[in-house]
């Protein structure tokens, strides 16, 4: 945008005034500011030649309603300022909810995803809200790492002035439980900051404790901000808001199973399957980069070891929140059976009376802890450590059962009203017996022309193609890490961009467990794919993996992301996104002479250029 004119002479006759409150009301700010550029210095008939030309506009669009709009008066505008930062969309969903409850309070809101909150204005806010979640073992969310590194680090400002509260998300199927909302509230306090409310951490069933938080953060916001007086006006009524999808997460759509395939071989040690579903006459739609959520049911075997382990009555009628069911019912559809959190843990541990659990729940029985949540389910806790479980007590006790998100695995303008999915089957023995996953399972054992199963759309616009398809991408996406890609790819294929792709894919086995390794070929002859570097770790003595692949082709790597390509990884965060990303390091620092700290900071450049975007779980 051009500079502004420099200060002249008093306005001739036929300049336009400055813009009253009405314009900018009914326009807003930037909008009136830019009207008040474009009349600038025009002579009246010119003006008059405007205004009808801008009635005829009005005709031609029919008649509109009127509404009463605000003014906002003369005395200076305080503002909320919301920022979030989510890897699964969940922080993004809460934070709007709470921008809309503090605009219809009255409250004037400034609304940011926290990559793009610019960090310099921190030190002239004066009331924060932050929404934020926890990733793995107390990482940030992939969009927030600025964010959060910025206020946790050295160049924070103090904040006297400023209110403040933070609502985490994260898993207490993790030791670090929402760490990073209690370090950034914690530091925010530091720098002098005033808590406005307290901070509320939520486990993956967020809604009850949310609900509570969000509503007195409005509350509170409005008793600390003068809401905005405003006097009636009727200005002309802008394009009506776009009706609320009929499907979401709480209403999923119940999607017929079009197909259902294993697509790895014989001998292989995991179970893939490709499956197809149909989105119907939904109006569902996705972008690729997008995921399906899909509502689970336990596996019945699995419920009914939980009854027999407690010897409890299926049929006993139980209550919660205001419902009641047969335990039967409440076990198979709507509560966590297969992920171990802290608080069950903690109430089986007082429950049993033991004293080895009660010290893994302590700071210096963390390992332990640790090494209990990853090996062990719901039901090896009540087979190791007997309990004295009643039904009424094992019902409010286990969380709710909660959605599993699969990254779609295809591109909605080749395959019309579909999604497809690449879901590995959680199916092994521990302990003695056999464990599943509660979605995987309920996924595969779904007969396709058959069975439906409840599902939705659930963006992420941290995940996407280059806006301009001509731009190169390599994608790294071992296992069904692959999924988002091959979505990619197709689409790519659909608009006809030129740009290259370059796929890294891995797994144990070539022969058994190349997925998609036809489609792949195919892409190649068409020129829709131009590049594939394999990865099979059990394939010969050395383990092979991805990032050893990224290695040694590390040269080739640091041209195409020189030349602007976009970087994507799909796929385990525990291990596989952290080793990517120091191969990542080491190719930059070697191919483009830098140090590491250089090297660290270029790729968090390309983060910020959202150049580099993860899709880690």
């Amino acid at each position: 945008m051009s500079s502004l004119p420099a200060k002249g002479p008093a306005r001739p006759s036929g300049q336009a005034p400055s813009v009253t409150p009405f314009v900018t009301a009914l326009l807003g700010e930037e909008r009136s500011a830019l009207l008040q550029r474009v009349v600038e210095g025009l002579a009246p008939e010119t003006l008059n030649w405007l205004s009808g030309y801008l009635a005829g506009l009005a005709a031609q669009r029919g008649p509109q309603e009127l509404t009463a709009a605000p003014v906002p008066q003369a005395a200076p505008e305080q503002w909320l300022t919301i920022v979030y930062g989510t890897q699964t969309g969940n922080s993004k969903l809460l934070a709007e909810r709470l921008k809309h409850q503090a605009e219809a309070a009255g409250l004037s809101v400034r609304f940011y995803r926290a990559g793009e909150y610019p960090v310099r204005e921190l030190q002239k806010e004066r009331l924060l809200y932050v929404v934020i979640s926890t990733q793995g073992d107390g990482d940030p969310p992939d969009d927030a790492r600025g964010f959060v590194e910025f206020i946790l680090g050295k160049r924070a400002p103090k904040l006297e002035q400023l209110r403040f509260s933070v609502l985490g998300l994260g898993d207490t199927s993790y030791p670090k439980y929402c760490e990073i909302s209690r370090k950034l509230d914690a530091r925010l306090a530091e720098l002098g900051a005033t808590r406005l409310l307290d901070r509320a951490d939520c486990d993956v069933d967020f809604e009850p404790v949310a609900k509570g938080w969000l509503d007195q953060a409005v509350g509170r916001a409005s008793e600390t901000l003068e809401a905005r007086t405003t006097a009636v006006v009727t200005p002309l009524r802008g394009p009506a808001p776009a009706p609320a999808p009929r499907f979401g997460r709480d209403a999923p759509y119940s999607a017929e199973l079009l197909a259902n395939q294993r697509i790895t071989g014989r001998g292989a040690l995991k179970d893939v399957r490709h499956l197809e579903v149909s989105l119907g006459d939904s109006g569902l739609s996705y972008e690729p980069g997008d995921s399906l959520g899909v509502w689970p049911r336990n596996p019945p075997e699995l419920v009914g070891e939980f009854l027999s382990v407690l010897s409890l009555d299926g049929g006993a009628e139980v209550s919660r929140d205001g419902r009641t069911q047969p335990l039967q019912q409440w076990l198979e559809q709507e509560l966590e059976l297969t992920r171990l959190s802290r608080p069950f843990l903690e109430r089986h541990a007082a429950l049993a009376g033991s004293t080895e659990l009660q010290r893994m729940l302590t700071p210096e029985g963390a390992e332990t802890f640790r090494a209990l949540l990853k090996s062990h389910q719901v039901i090896d806790l009540l087979r190791s450590w007997t309990a004295p479980w009643t039904a009424e007590e094992l019902v409010r006790t286990l969380r709710r059962l909660t959605p599993r998100m699969y990254s779609i695995a295809s591109s909605q303008k080749r395959v019309g009203a579909e999604a497809h999915l690449t879901v590995a089957v959680v199916d092994y023995e521990a302990f003695g017996t056999r464990h599943r996953g509660a979605a995987s399972t309920f996924l595969a054992t779904r007969a396709d022309g058959q069975d439906r199963v409840p599902v939705f759309i659930e963006s992420n616009d941290r995940f996407r193609l280059p806006a301009d398809p001509d731009r190169d991408i390599i994608m790294i996406g071992p296992g069904t890490g692959v999924a988002p890609f091959r979505a990619f790819v197709q689409e790519r294929a659909e608009v006809g961009g030129r740009g290259r792709n370059w796929l890294f894919f891995g797994e144990q086995h070539f022969r058994s467990q190349f997925l998609y390794q036809t489609e792949w070929q195919e892409a190649l002859k068409k020129g829709e794919l131009h590049r594939i570097s394999l990865a099979f770790s059990r394939d010969q003595a050395e383990k092979i993996y991805v990032q050893q692949r990224l290695r040694e082709a590390g040269k080739d790597v640091y041209a195409w992301l020189e030349g602007g390509a976009h970087l994507y990884v799909c796929g385990e965060a525990q291990r596989m996104a952290p080793d990517v990303h120091a191969a990542l390091l080491d190719i930059i620092s070697t191919q483009g002479g830098r140090s590491r700290e250089d090297a660290a900071a270029w790729l968090d450049t390309l983060r910020d250029e959202q150049r580099y975007q993860r899709d880690i779980y």
